[in-house]
């Protein structure tokens, strides 16, 4: 159908000039209806943002969960945007959790990672009621996301902190993240700043060899956040004898490792289906027969 192929390429330029209005209008307007539930607005705090929502399979039981942090810059984003993330995971299988979170300049580090503890103990303490394995929960996140995702998995205190169990995660995904982030913008300076330092504030400080197995992917042209972020949280991971997976697109930018995620933009990388693997790999899961109907 010529006006289905139009939609699909006018997706991918959007994505690849990167998350604009108009890219996620196009991506959520493919999941309104699918093979998945999805439930909205639940309160994980008493903050109006401290909210998530739920996409499960449809007759899910004990399935394996994907709590999923969107990026911003730690200034912008609501779960909202990322509906196609929701299905996508949904649709194959995976009970997928989007949280909103605080950001700047309502809130600085480390307390936007204080939400994400939280939204992670809300997961383990409801994911039953959709259908959801607690004890096999994997942290997925892009760009600010993919820091916040890393933190949660590699920072056991955080997590007990907000009466979270660590060892329930049992595994990362990173697309994009910035995991030994460096400020360099007067904002950003002021997001990390004292008392804190990158001691305080870079994932790759809190890895251990209790670390759960990580996929980093990564896209070799990406201007936002440099390659060289995956690249040393991988030889951290590796010196602890930790699994990590490495998918590095070649040309691909900053965008496009969550782009893939959406139906119009699947073909610009394998982002869905790598990702979906390791879930499965990491949490001894079956393929759903949801796989099968996958678009």
């Amino acid at each position: 159908m010529k006006w289905l192929a139009l939609v699909s390429v006018a997706s991918v330029l959007v994505f690849a000039a990167g998350c604009t209005s108009l890219s996620f209008l196009i991506a959520n307007s493919a999941t309104l209806t699918g093979h998945y539930d999805r439930s909205t607005d639940h309160s994980y705090g008493p903050e109006s943002r401290q909210k998530l929502d739920v996409y499960s399979p449809k007759d899910a039981q004990a399935r394996p969960v994907v709590v999923f942090f969107y990026g911003g810059s730690w200034t912008t984003g609501r779960r909202g945007l990322y509906r196609f993330v929701g299905a996508a995971l949904a649709e194959r299988g995976i009970v997928t959790v989007l949280p909103d979170y605080r950001l700047y300049p309502q809130v600085k580090f480390p307390l936007f990672l204080d939400d994400g503890a939280l939204a992670v103990a809300w997961v383990q303490k409801h994911a039953q009621e959709f259908g959801g394995d607690p004890h096999r929960i994997v942290l997925m996140g892009h760009s600010a996301g993919g820091h916040e995702a890393a933190f949660l998995a590699y920072d056991h205190q955080l997590l007990q902190k907000a009466g979270a169990h660590p060892e329930w995660i049992v595994g990362l995904v990173g697309l994009s993240g910035p995991y030994a982030l460096e400020p360099d913008t007067k904002v950003l300076n002021t997001i990390f700043a004292n008392p804190y330092t990158p001691a305080d504030w870079q994932p790759v400080r809190f890895v251990t060899p209790q670390a759960p197995p990580t996929l980093l992917v990564h896209g070799t042209a990406d201007d936002v956040v440099s390659i060289k972020h995956a690249e040393k949280l991988r030889d951290v991971l590796q010196a602890n004898h930790v699994r990590v997976e490495t998918q590095f697109y070649p040309g691909k930018g900053h965008a496009d490792t969550v782009a893939g995620l959406s139906i119009p933009a699947r073909g610009r990388t394998p982002v869905l289906d790598q990702s979906v693997s390791f879930i499965e790999s990491v949490t001894g899961a079956p393929q759903s027969p949801a796989a099968s109907t996958t678009r």
